[in-house]
């Protein structure tokens, strides 16, 4: 018998949509979803739609993906997701990230200063508010002394910590302390290699090769109309060339370790030239090779290729607005 898939599937939060939110979680929980993923970026807080999948779901695990390390301290952040936990019965996953310039100090106001310290930071901080005993700590950004001891009681003794992260420094920092990699804009045949040295990392740092679940880098889309490919295509390539150009210098730089420093140079100079849409045609020839977009048997391919480069956790969408038709095609993905 196969082996079924570890799925994560992104519901997007929005208190207009929270029937259908919640309706889709549900589902997600009955047909075997392995994590349910909320983002947060501008708009809605990651915690309230958490607090309310927390509620709403007995079995799936609930994961920020992701909130960043500068807008709430440590310790507000152990108490949202300590509640979460609580709430859940022990089933929230932490994700965490530095984010970039951009949204941290012209959404928060907050200086973008010492990333990889911060983060650093956050997870010991987090983990030792969790443990609720009395500590003192004093940090290159951060001190506390003799901190209060938290009132909320989570029901895992440790948080799964699992960090979004793009440089080799960060990467293995991701490595020697998270319990999770969150890795983006890695080119499919990259993600072997890539894998392998974070477990290399792990095994360096004294852990076990395997400690650090990893998510996949790129998506699957499952598309039950097919007639809808190349519109699918097309957006994925915006969305790359966004990332690639706009997006802060930290993508540009990650696409630049993955071999593609022509190909971004072209898209910024199309952009600052004619537009998004010039810089999205550059972006449609080297897009196929971050994701997939395709019919069950493609995606589900797609799925055990990437197990085997050592992913643990799948990312996947389905281009539906029945809700059945959604949960029917993640079930046979689950399998």
């Amino acid at each position: 018998m196969t082996a079924k898939r570890r799925i994560s599937v992104n519901l997007p939060w929005n208190p207009d949509f929270v029937d259908t939110f919640l309706a889709r979680a549900r589902l997600a929980d009955d047909i075997g979803i392995d994590t349910i993923s909320v983002l947060e970026g501008y708009g809605h807080d990651a915690f309230t739609g958490m607090a309310l999948l927390a509620h709403e779901t007995s079995n799936v695990r609930i994961a920020s993906s992701i909130v960043n390390v500068f807008s709430r301290t440590p310790a507000t952040l152990t108490q949202s997701f300590g509640t979460i936990d609580q709430l859940s019965g022990g089933r929230v996953v932490v994700g965490l990230g530095a984010s970039a310039p951009g949204a941290i100090e012209r959404f928060h106001g907050v200086t973008f200063e010492r990333p990889f310290a911060r983060i650093r930071e956050t997870i010991e901080l987090i983990r030792l508010y969790w443990s609720r005993e009395r500590f003192s700590y004093d940090g290159p950004t951060i001190s506390v002394e003799r901190a209060l001891v938290s009132g909320m009681v989570p029901v895992q003794s440790t948080p799964p910590i699992h960090l979004a992260t793009l440089n080799p420094t960060s990467v293995r920092m991701t490595a020697e302390l998270a319990d999770g990699w969150m890795p983006t804009w890695i080119p499919n045949d990259r993600v072997a290699d890539s894998v392998g040295q974070v477990k290399q990392w792990s095994v360096d740092a004294g852990r076990s090769a395997d400690v650090v679940e990893v998510r996949s880098p790129g998506s699957a889309t499952l598309l039950p109309d097919a007639s809808r490919q190349a519109e699918i295509d097309r957006g994925f390539a915006q969305g790359l060339a966004f990332f690639a150009v706009r997006n802060g210098p930290g993508y540009f730089r990650q696409f630049e370790r993955q071999g593609f420093a022509e190909e971004v140079a072209a898209m910024r100079e199309a952009w600052q030239s004619d537009g998004v849409g010039a810089a999205t045609e550059i972006a449609m020839e080297i897009a196929p090779r971050f994701s997939m977009r395709g019919s069950l048997d493609d995606c589900a391919d797609y799925l055990d290729e990437q197990s085997s480069f050592g992913v643990d956790l799948h990312q996947v969408s389905v281009d539906s607005e029945d809700d059945q038709v959604w949960a029917d095609a993640l079930s046979r993905l689950v399998g």
